[in-house]
């Protein structure tokens, strides 16, 4: 964690091509990017990390999903922002990810626009 300037975004996501995405498009703003493969990894980031800004946060993962990984990282963290992103857009998935503690929710694909729209808007 080297740049105290730039604002640290964790992305959590254990599919690596969904992660050069979200990074590759986060490259357009000043930000310091930092990436976990599953719930476990994601909170113990958290509980090191107290300056992140904002997460990224994939609901279907192993080891731990997004929704108990979230549920943890709020009762350390509260102020940090949380966005779910998942490709089972189902209708409820939005509820549950928001109920879980999720600020916001993206489905996949995610279209650039829109990540950059809710990136921007937490940060």
């Amino acid at each position: 964690m080297s740049d105290t300037n730039k604002p640290l975004i964790l992305i959590v996501e254990d599919v690596e091509s969904n992660y050069l995405y979200l990074n590759a498009v986060l490259t357009r703003i000043e930000a310091q990017i930092e990436w976990v493969k599953n719930g476990i990894e994601a909170v113990d980031f958290a509980k090191e990390h107290p300056e992140t800004k904002l997460i990224l946060m994939d609901l279907q993962m192993p080891e731990m999903n997004g929704y108990d990984a979230t549920r943890e990282i709020k009762k350390l963290h509260p102020e940090i922002p949380i966005i779910a992103q998942t490709a089972f857009a189902m209708s409820d998935d939005r509820t549950k990810a928001l109920e879980a503690g999720c600020d916001d929710y993206l489905a996949k694909p995610i279209r650039s626009k829109d990540l950059l729209d809710t990136v921007n808007k937490y940060l």
